[in-house]
């Protein structure tokens, strides 16, 4: 569907089939389920829908990476801005964390990220 984008995990199907059977994998699973977060992903406004919301990203990411990979993923023109927004109320910093972002703003076991093509908040 997108060769260009790449995806923040090593393979979507990876991260579903990992989520299907965690209690078989033991030790392994809690540890790497604490190296990526989930991310829920929604679209504000005019901006395209993508098909998949959930996303397994590594903590180490940075927000601007992400931004990086949802424009390729939408196939957005280089001139085009996209913001990224915590709780539909603060962008948070390019350079800041997702992991950093996950203990302060996640909720039931998720991070619910909003993206849009205007800004729209904060």
């Amino acid at each position: 569907m997108s060769d260009s984008a790449e995806s923040p995990t090593e393979t979507q199907r990876d991260e579903s089939s990992s989520q299907q059977s965690p209690a078989d994998t033991g030790d392994t699973g809690a540890s790497e389920e604490k190296k990526k977060i989930d991310v829920l992903l929604k679209a504000v406004g005019d901006t395209p829908i993508m098909k998949t919301k959930k996303w397994a990203v590594e903590r180490g990411r940075t927000v601007q990476s992400l931004a990086q990979f949802i424009s390729r993923f939408l196939k957005l023109e280089p001139s085009e801005q996209l913001f990224i927004y915590v709780n539909q109320s603060f962008a948070p910093s390019p350079d800041q964390e997702v992991g950093v972002l996950f203990e302060c703003f996640g909720s039931d076991g998720k991070l619910v990220l909003h993206y849009c093509k205007s800004q729209a908040w904060g």
